[in-house]
C-alpha cells in the first residue's frame, strides 16, 4: 500500500509542477488556458477555481490514467478563435513567447529538483561516515592499495579535491567517475583523522556501462566500515545449525583474518566448490570468550553464479553522522547537485544512443514505484531525494529533440527562428509519427528492463 501511494504521490507532485510551469508562463503572457489536466482518459475531477488570473476561465482536472498531464490553451489549429480572442491564442504569439512557455515545463522539473535537493541539505540526513571497508580482492581498490579502515576525507578530479561528507557522496563522486571514464583522486586518513595521503582510483578504465552493483564490486569499495558481527539469525539456516547466535564477533574463517562486515560477507559468499560448499572453522567471540564452531553455508544461485549463504544478517551498522547544510551554503549544494545530475542524465543518454552504455538503464514505472515505496520507507529526506532524482531525469526528458516532447516543440521553434517560417504541417505529422513510434519503443524497453529487474 506505501508503495502504491508513494507512486501516486510522485507523480502528482511531478505532473503537477511541469504543467504549472506551462501554465504560470502562458498567463503570463496573456494566453488563454482553457484546461489544466493532470492525468488522461476519464474525468475523475474537475472544478473552476473561484478566483482565476484576470482573464482566465481554466478548468482544472484529475483524469483517470495518471502518467502524465497536459495544458490546454487557446489555439486556431485545434478550433475556431474568435476574432476579438485571436491575439489570446497560442499560436499567434512572438516566438520567444511560445518557446519560453514550452520551455516552463520542464525548466520547472529542474527548479523543483533544486528546491528538494536544498531541502534536504537544510534538513539533514543521517548518513554511513566515509570509512572504507576492505576492498574486493582483485578489484581496482586493491590494485591501488587500498586495505580497508582508511577514512575519505576529500575526492575529486586532476588535483582538483573536494570535502567528502559522507559515503554517499563517495559513492556518486565514484559513480560520475566509472560513467564517464575518468579517474578519481582520494585524500585518505585513518579513521581517527591521522595522517593524510593521497590516492588515485583508476576507474578510466572500466568502461562502465551500467551503474549497478556489479560496477561497484569492480571499483571494489562496496560498503562502508561495519564490524564483522552477526545480527538477526534466521530460523533453521546455515548460521543456526552451525550454532551462530545474534551478537557474535567473527574474528577468522579458515586461515583468513576478518576485520570488517563486508570482508566478511565476501567470505560467505566465496565458501564454495562448484556446486557445493566448504564446512570451515570459524573463529568467534561470544560475550568476551573466544569459541571455534565448524560453519557450512547454503548455496544459492546469484545470475550465473553460486554463492554461499548463512540465513542471517551479516555486520553491524555502520558508523553514521548527520549530514547538515547552511541556508545559501544547502542553496547552493541543491543546484550543483541537479546540475551534476543532469549532465550525469544526458551523457548517459548519449552512450545509450551510440552503443557505449547499455539500455538496461532506461527504468520505467514498475522500477519508479518499487523505488518510491522503499525511499517513502527510508523516510522523509530519502522520499525527498527520490523525488529529486525523478525530477531531473524528467526535465531532462523533456528536453530532448523528440517530436512529441516538449525539446521537440523546441526544435521547431529553432528552425522557424533561422528559416523565418515554420515546419510544414506535411513534415509535422511526418515528425510527430516517428516520434510517437521512437516513444513507444522506449516505453517498451522500459517496461521489459521493469519487469526483468524485479522479476528476472
Amino acid at each position: 500500500m506505501l508503495t502504491v501511494v508513494a507512486f501516486l504521490v510522485a507523480l502528482g507532485v511531478l505532473i503537477a509542477v511541469h504543467e504549472y510551469g506551462h501554465y504560470r508562463v502562458a498567463v503570463a503572457c496573456n494566453v488563454r488556458v482553457l484546461r489544466f489536466s493532470i492525468g488522461f482518459g476519464k474525468t475523475l475531477l474537475r472544478w473552476k477555481p473561484r478566483r482565476q488570473h484576470p482573464g482566465q476561465d481554466t478548468e482544472f482536472v484529475i483524469g483517470a490514467f495518471p502518467l502524465g498531464g497536459y495544458v490546454k490553451m487557446l489555439d486556431e489549429r485545434e478550433a475556431p478563435v474568435p476574432p476579438e480572442e485571436r491575439h489570446r491564442a497560442f499560436n499567434t504569439q512572438p516566438l520567444r513567447a511560445r518557446a519560453a512557455i514550452v520551455a516552463a515545463g520542464p525548466i520547472a522539473n529542474l527548479l523543483l529538483a533544486v528546491v528538494l535537493y536544498s531541502a534536504v541539505n537544510w534538513i539533514g540526513v543521517q548518513e554511513p561516515r566515509a570509512v572504507l571497508g576492505p576492498p574486493v580482492a582483485g578489484s581496482l581498490a586493491a590494485e591501488a592499495g587500498l586495505r580497508g579502515g582508511e577514512l575519505v576525507t576529500q575526492a575529486g578530479f586532476d588535483g582538483d579535491l573536494e570535502p567528502v561528507q559522507s559515503f554517499e557522496d563517495l559513492r556518486w563522486r565514484m559513480t560520475r567517475a566509472a560513467l564517464d571514464g575518468r579517474d578519481l583522486t582520494l585524500e585518505l586518513a585513518q579513521a581517527d583523522g591521522s595522517r593524510a595521503h593521497q590516492l588515485v582510483l583508476p576507474l578510466g578504465r572500466m568502461g562502465a556501462k551500467d551503474a549497478d552493483p556489479q560496477m561497484f564490486r569492480k571499483i571494489g569499495i562496496v560498503a562502508p566500515f561495519t564490524r564483522p558481527e552477526i545480527g538477526e539469525v534466521m530460523p533453521g539456516g546455515a548460521a543456526e545449525r552451525a550454532g551462530l547466535q545474534r551478537g557474535d564477533v567473527v574474528r577468522s574463517i579458515g586461515t583468513v583474518e576478518v576485520v570488517d562486515g563486508q570482508q566478511l560477507r565476501e567470505l560467505i559468499r566465496a565458501s564454495v566448490n562448484g556446486s557445493a560448499a566448504r564446512t570451515q572453522p570459524w573463529r568467534i567471540e561470544r560475550q568476551g570468550q573466544p569459541l571455534t564452531l565448524e560453519v557450512t553455508p547454503e548455496v544459492r544461485e546469484e545470475g550465473a553464479a553460486r554463492v554461499g549463504r548463512i540465513a542471517a544478517y551479516v555486520g553491524s551498522a555502520p558508523e553514521m553522522l548527520t549530514v547538515r547544510q547552511g541556508a545559501v551554503d544547502g542553496l547552493w549544494r541543491g543546484v550543483v547537485r541537479t546540475w551534476e545530475v543532469s549532465a550525469l542524465t544526458v551523457r548517459m543518454m548519449g552512450k545509450m544512443l551510440i552503443g557505449e552504455a547499455s539500455i538496461k538503464n532506461i527504468s520505467g514505472p514498475l522500477t519508479i514505484a518499487d523505488y518510491a515505496g522503499k525511499s517513502a520507507s527510508l523516510g522523509l529526506t530519502q522520499y525527498l531525494v527520490f523525488l529529486a532524482l525523478i525530477s531531473v531525469s524528467l526535465g531532462v526528458l523533456n528536453l530532448m529533440p523528440l517530436p512529441v516532447l516538449d525539446g521537440g516543440h523546441l526544435m521547431y521553434y529553432l528552425w522557424e527562428g533561422l528559416t523565418g517560417k515554420g515546419v510544414s504541417d506535411a513534415w509535422m505529422d511526418r515528425l510527430q509519427r516517428g516520434g510517437v513510434a521512437l516513444l513507444l519503443v522506449m516505453m517498451s524497453i522500459a517496461l521489459f528492463n521493469d519487469v526483468n529487474r524485479l522479476f528476472g
